[in-house]
C-alpha cells in the first residue's frame, strides 16, 4: 500500500514538472532587500528559448533613527539560461545607475579597497554607474511561482559630495570620485511567471 502511494506521488510530481515550461515573462521582488526596507521590483521578458532580459528598480526613500541609506537604482540585465528560461542555472551581465544619500551608519567594514567605516561619521551624496556579471539559479515551485538566488560581481564608479554629519548642510568636499570593485548584486527573488 505504501509503495503504491509513493509511486502515485512520484507520478503526479513528474506530471507537474512536465507542465512547468519556459514562460514568456516574469515579475519579481527581492526578499533580501524587502527585509531591509528597500522595495524592489523586477520584470523579465523572454527573448529566445535560452535568453531573457530583466529590468530592476529599487527605492529606499527614508531615514530610520537618523541613519541614512536613501537611494534609487535601475539595473537592466541580460541573462543566458543553460536549460530553459526561468528554470535552473543562468549567467547574466548587468549595468546599473542611480543616486544615493548615505551616512550615519556605524561600522568598521573595510572591503576590497573601500573603507565603509567612513559612513559612521560622514554623509555622502552623489551618483553611481557600474557594470557587472552574475550567476544564479531558479527553482520552480509550481506552474507560476519560482524562487531565484543570484550573486553578481563588478565595478561601480561614484561621484559625490561629503558632509560632516547626517543632518549638516556644510560641505566637506565636492565633486569627489571613487571606484568600487566587489559584489554588485545579491538577491533572493520571489518570482511569478506568466
Amino acid at each position: 500500500m505504501k509503495l503504491k502511494y509513493l509511486l502515485s506521488v512520484i507520478l503526479l510530481s513528474l506530471i507537474g514538472l512536465g507542465e512547468a515550461r519556459g514562460q514568456d515573462a516574469a515579475i519579481k521582488t527581492d526578499l533580501l532587500k524587502d527585509i531591509v526596507l528597500t522595495p524592489t521590483v523586477s520584470v523579465e521578458f523572454g527573448l529566445a528559448p535560452k535568453w531573457t532580459i530583466e529590468g530592476t528598480a529599487e527605492l529606499n526613500a527614508w531615514a530610520i533613527n537618523d541613519h541614512y541609506w536613501k537611494h534609487w537604482m535601475l539595473m537592466p540585465e541580460a541573462r543566458y539560461w543553460f536549460c530553459q528560461r526561468f528554470a535552473g542555472h543562468f549567467i547574466g551581465a548587468h549595468i546599473l545607475g542611480g543616486q544615493y544619500n548615505v551616512g550615519n551608519l556605524d561600522n568598521n567594514i573595510k572591503f576590497l579597497g573601500t573603507d565603509f567605516s567612513n559612513l559612521s561619521d560622514k554623509r555622502y551624496q552623489g551618483w553611481m554607474v557600474g557594470a557587472g556579471v552574475a550567476y544564479g539559479y531558479s527553482w520552480i515551485l509550481n506552474k507560476r511561482w519560482n524562487l531565484e538566488a543570484e550573486i553578481g560581481f563588478g565595478w561601480i564608479h561614484t561621484w559625490y559630495d561629503s558632509y560632516p554629519c547626517a543632518n549638516c548642510g556644510r560641505k566637506l568636499a565636492s565633486g569627489k570620485h571613487h571606484n568600487y570593485v566587489g559584489p554588485t548584486k545579491a538577491a533572493i527573488n520571489l518570482v511569478y511567471t506568466f
